[in-house]
């Protein structure tokens, strides 16, 4: 049987890449990629209040289509912290202010265009509702939810990202499968005896980067590294 080990540590470091959202750089870039022109996507088929996905290499982007080529979606931007100003918010959201964003935990629920939105990359239609069956809210509720929640808010990988988001808009709670993953992986890491050290480093991370560190947590961030030094 494989060591479930590296496998687990391959996705931890693919999950926290989520944290940043980066959109990389082609070959002998000097910016950032800029966004397909207008037109690039065919919107006949999305109806207002669906979900849309948009597969990465590392993550899956989620927004709610309001209809007219508007997308509302939730991303991690320092922007809507220190300044008001809406013709700055609204351009196009860098890496330095993902970044940033997810330093200071800040995020805003903003629309783009469907363009803008998927960065083009391929769309997957309401994916998920296989996985909620009878849950599944009104298309024009999911849209009016969705406009509700437009502006500056809290970001946190494990309460309040863009998949959270989604699923509170179109089923009625705020779910992330990616964010159970991910803890499923840390919790894999930590078990191994040999991966001890691996576990503090990944507590200290979480303490750092995701800005939580219940009660409960600190015993499995603490006591391993205290068993590794005795060790």
């Amino acid at each position: 049987m494989k060591n479930p080990v590296p496998q687990a540590a391959s996705l931890l470091l693919e999950k926290l890449m989520l944290l940043v959202h980066i959109r990389p750089l082609p070959a002998g870039s000097g910016g950032e990629t800029p966004p397909p022109a207008p037109g690039y996507y065919d919107t006949s088929c999305f109806k207002r209040g669906d979900l849309l996905e948009v597969p990465r290499t590392l993550f899956i982007h989620f927004g709610i289509y309001l209809g007219e080529n508007r997308v509302a979606h939730l991303m991690p931007d320092i922007l809507p912290s220190i300044t008001s100003d809406r013709r700055q918010i609204q351009q196009v959201v860098t890496n330095k202010r993902l970044i940033l964003g997810v330093i200071a935990r800040t995020a805003s629920v903003r629309v783009d265009t469907v363009e803008d939105f998927a960065y083009g990359g391929s769309i997957l239609v309401n994916h998920m509702d296989r996985l909620f069956e009878d849950q599944v809210l009104s298309s024009e509720e999911a849209a009016r939810r969705a406009e509700k929640l437009v502006g500056a808010t809290a970001y946190s990988l494990l309460w309040n990202n863009c998949e959270h988001f989604v699923t509170y808009c179109r089923y009625g709670a705020p779910v992330s499968f990616q964010t159970d993953k991910f803890c499923e992986t840390v919790k894999m890491i930590i078990r191994d005896q040999r991966s001890v050290l691996a576990s503090v480093l990944v507590g200290l991370a979480s303490i750092v980067c995701l800005g939580v560190a219940p009660a409960t947590t600190l015993p499995t961030i603490f006591i391993p590294f205290f068993l590794w030094m005795a060790g």
